[in-house]
C-alpha cells in the first residue's frame, strides 16, 4: 500500500495546474462556463415564482410573455454554458494528460536498467495509460463541476434566504447531517480508491507478464494454474471495486432521504403558511420546491464528483511519484565518442547488482584497438556484466573504465552508446517492417544504404526471399521470424550504424542450423577493422579471436589465444573446450 494521500491535497493540485499554463484560454472559458451554469440555473426558480404569483394566481397575462421569454433565454444560456464547459474542459484535460504522458514516457525511457530490474512493467503501463485518463477526469468531471455545484448551492441558498427566511431555515437544518455524511463518505472512499488503483496495477502487471511469457506458460502446461491465479487477483480487484459500490449504496439513499424529508417539511410548512397565515405565496412555495433539489442534488453529486476527483488525485500522486524518481544515470560528460579508436581499459572495477554481493571483483582488463576479444566462463561469472558497464547501462561501484584513455563518464551517454554496437542474444523487434526495424526510423538511412550493408554481411538474399522483402512485417516482438532470422536483422541494425566498438552478448547461443552459417559469415564481416568483444557460448565461434578472456566468479582467471589456453594444465578454458567436444 502506498503512502496515504491527503483528501484535500492543495500542493498536488497546484502542481497539476502548472501543466495548464499553455492552455490558459481553455481554462478560463471552462471556469466562467461553470459560473454561468450556476447563475442561470439559480435564476430559473425566481422567474417561475413571478409567473406563478403574477400570472397564474392573479389570472392575468400581464408580463407573462416577457417572463416566459426570459425563462427560455435562461435555458438557452444554460445549455450554451454547458456546451462551452464540456468542450473546453475536455480539451484542457486531454491536453494536460498528453503533456504529462509525454513527460512521463520520456522520463521512464531514461531510467537506468536497474530500475526496470526491480519494477513491474505492468505497473508502469498502468501509470502511463490508465492513470492518465483518471487525471483527465479531474478537469472534465471533477474539479470544475465541484466548483459549479458549490457556487450553485451558494447562490440558491442566498436566493432562499432572500425569499423566505423561515422556509430557508427548514432546508438548512438538514445540511449539517448531509455534510457530516459526505465527510465520512469521502474518508472511506479515499481508502477504497487507493485499494482499487493498487489492484488495477496488479491486474495489469499479471496479465502483461503472462501474455509476454505465454510460451513458458504453455511449455510447462501452467494454463490451469495461471487461470486460478488470475481468478484470485481478479477477485481482489472486484472486491476493491465493490467497496466503492457499498459506500455509494449507503450514502446516496441516505442523502436522498434527507432531501425528500426536507421537501415534505417545506411543502407542509409552506402550505400551512399560505392557508392559515398568508405569510408565503404559492409562487414562493413553487420556487422552493424547485430549489431544494438544486441545493441538495449538487451536494449529493459533489460526493460523486469528489470520487472522480479523488481517483484523479490518487492517479496523479502515483504518476508524480514516478516523475520524481531520480533513476537516471548521471550524464555530465561533454566529450563526443565519434572518432573512437577502440582501446578499452578496465582498472580495478568492482560492481554489484545488490549491495554487498559483488559480481565483479577488482577487474583489470586491457583491450587493444581493432582486435577481436572473446569472454568465456561459467554461467554467473560476470561476462555479460563487463559489457553492460561499458555501455553505462549500470554504474560501477569503484574503479575506472576508459576508452582511448578517456573515462567513459567523460563521454556523453548518447554519443557513447551510438558508437558502441550491441548485439544481444535476446533480440527485440517492433511490430513493423524489416526496414523500419533496421533503420529505427532514421530518415537519413535510405533503402539503398540498407541493401548495400546487407550485401556486405551477406544477408541481403535472405531478406529479399521473405514476402515483401524489406517491407515484410515481422509482427509483435518479431514472431514472424525465426530466432536466427531475428538475430540476422539485429546484426544488420548494428552494422549500418558503423560503430567503432562492437559487442556481441552470446549472439549465437540460440540460433537454428539454417541460420548458423549466415550468422558466422555476418560475424566475420561485421568485426572487420573494429574493436570487438564477443561473449561466447560456443567456443567454436571464437577459436580465431585475438584474445580470449576466461572469467570465474567475477575475476579474470586466464587470458590468451586459443592454442595458448589449451596448453594450461587443468585450465578452465581447456575443460570448457573438452566438454564441448564431447557433446
Amino acid at each position: 500500500m502506498s503512502e496515504k494521500i491527503k483528501v484535500y491535497n492543495i500542493k498536488l493540485l497546484k502542481r497539476l495546474f502548472t501543466f495548464t499554463k499553455d492552455y490558459y484560454q481553455n481554462s478560463m472559458v471552462a471556469f466562467f462556463s461553470v459560473i454561468g451554469l450556476s447563475v442561470f440555473a439559480a435564476l430559473r426558480p425566481l422567474v417561475i415564482e413571478k409567473i406563478v404569483d403574477d400570472n397564474l394566481v392573479a389570472q392575468t397575462k400581464f408580463m407573462f410573455f416577457e417572463y416566459a421569454l426570459f425563462l427560455l433565454l435562461l435555458l438557452i444560456m444554460e445549455v450554451f454554458s454547458n456546451y462551452l464547459f464540456i468542450y473546453n474542459a475536455g480539451v484542457l484535460g486531454q491536453s494536460v494528460v498528453k503533456d504529462i504522458r509525454v513527460k512521463l514516457f520520456n522520463h521512464i525511457q531514461n531510467f537506468k536498467l536497474k530500475y526496470y530490474d526491480d519494477s513491474s512493467v505492468g505497473i508502469l503501463i498502468t501509470r502511463t495509460v490508465t492513470d492518465m485518463e483518471r487525471i483527465a477526469d479531474i478537469f472534465g468531471q471533477g474539479l470544475f463541476l465541484i466548483i459549479s455545484d458549490l457556487l450553485k448551492m451558494l447562490i440558491v441558498g442566498s436566493v432562499m434566504i432572500y425569499m423566505n427566511i423561515e422556509l430557508s431555515l427548514i432546508v438548512f437544518l438538514a445540511l449539517p447531517f448531509i455534510l457530516f455524511a459526505t465527510k465520512v463518505f469521502q474518508k472511506y472512499m479515499k481508502k477504497a480508491f487507493e485499494e482499487v488503483r493498487n489492484e488495477v496495477a496488479n491486474l495489469n502487471s499479471f496479465v502483461q507478464e503472462r501474455i509476454t511469457g505465454i510460451n513458458v506458460v504453455k511449455l510447462f502446461a501452467r494454463e490451469e494454474l495461471e487461470y486460478k491465479n488470475f481468478k484470485t487477483i481478479n477477485e481482489r480487484h472486484k472486491k476493491a471495486w465493490l467497496k466503492t459500490v457499498w459506500y455509494n449504496s449507503i450514502f446516496f439513499p441516505f442523502a436522498e432521504i434527507f432531501s425528500s424529508l426536507t421537501l415534505g417539511l417545506v411543502v407542509w410548512y409552506g402550505g400551512m403558511s399560505i392557508v392559515l397565515e398568508n405569510t408565503s405565496s404559492i409562487g414562493e412555495l413553487t420556487a422552493f420546491i424547485m430549489m431544494i433539489p438544486m441545493l441538495f442534488r449538487p451536494l449529493n453529486q459533489i460526493a460523486n464528483k469528489f470520487n472522480t476527483l479523488l481517483m484523479g488525485m490518487v492517479a496523479a500522486e502515483r504518476v508524480f511519484k514516478i516523475l520524481d524518481k531520480n533513476e537516471k544515470i548521471k550524464d555530465s560528460g561533454n566529450k563526443k565518442a565519434n572518432t573512437l579508436k577502440g582501446k578499452i581499459n578496465y582498472k580495478n572495477v568492482n560492481f554489484s547488482y545488490k549491495k554487498n554481493i559483488n559480481v565483479l571483483k577488482s577487474l583489470n582488463l586491457n583491450i587493444k584497438p581493432g582486435t577481436v576479444n572473446a569472454i568465456v566462463g561459467p554461467t554467473g561469472s560476470g561476462k555479460s556484466t563487463v559489457i553492460k558497464l561499458l555501455n553505462r547501462f549500470y554504474e560501477i561501484d569503484s574503479g575506472e573504465i576508459m576508452i582511448d584513455e578517456i573515462k567513459i563518464h567523460d563521454y556523453s551517454i548518447s554519443s557513447l552508446r551510438k558508437n558502441i554496437g550491441f548485439i544481444s542474444q535476446d533480440v527485440h523487434l517492433f511490430s513493423d517492417t524489416i526496414f523500419n526495424n533496421i533503420v529505427l526510423y532514421d530518415k537519413k538511412i535510405t533503402l539503398e544504404n540498407v541493401k548495400k550493408a546487407a550485401n556486405d554481411i551477406q544477408i541481403n538474399d535472405f531478406i529479399e526471399s521473405l514476402p515483401g522483402g524489406y517491407n515484410y512485417n515481422v509482427l509483435e516482438r518479431g514472431v514472424g521470424l525465426s530466432t536466427g532470422q531475428r538475430q540476422l536483422i539485429s546484426f544488420l541494425r548494428v552494422y549500418i550504424k558503423n560503430p567503432q566498438i562492437l559487442v556481441l552478448d552470446e549472439a549465437t547461443s540460440s540460433i537454428d542450423t539454417e541460420s548458423e552459417i549466415l550468422i558466422q559469415n555476418a560475424i566475420k564481416n561485421i568485426t572487420k577493422n573494429r574493436t570487438s568483444i564477443i561473449i561466447a557460448h560456443r567456443l567454436s565461434t571464437i577459436y580465431n579471436a585475438d584474445n580470449i578472456i576466461v572469467m570465474k566468479m567475477g575475476k579474470i582467471v586466464e587470458e590468451g589465444k586459443h592454442n595458448e589456453l589449451l596448453k594450461i594444465k587443468n585450465g578452465i578454458y581447456k575443460k570448457l573446450y573438452d566438454s564441448e567436444l564431447k557433446k
